[in-house]
């Protein structure tokens, strides 16, 4: 189940204005989960509750987090067209 960044937020996570927050069941998974946020630097807060679920959906965000794609260059109008007739686009497929 992995979950990625949906681009709803408006504060970046993982900051002391708005750190992570984690529930993890055991002292254990808590140690584990711990060492990655102090290995990438990021502010979090931790709860130990054996009653709840465990909720590790913000560092799965963190983790996620999507790479900035790069947009495909556009035919120009001048340019020789894609389909290789030799024309220009404007006068062969820009039509």
């Amino acid at each position: 189940m992995e979950k990625i960044f949906d681009g709803k937020r408006n504060v970046k996570l993982g900051t002391a204005k708005h750190p992570a927050v984690v529930n993890v069941k055991t002292k254990k998974r808590m140690k584990e989960v711990t060492k990655i946020f102090e290995k990438n630097g990021w502010k979090y807060t931790i709860e130990v509750d054996r009653t709840k679920p465990e909720d590790i959906t913000d560092l799965e965000i963190l983790l996620n987090w999507p790479q900035p794609r790069e947009a495909e260059q556009k035919v120009g109008r001048n340019d020789p067209c894609p389909c290789g007739s030799g024309n220009k686009y404007k006068k062969c497929c820009g039509k």
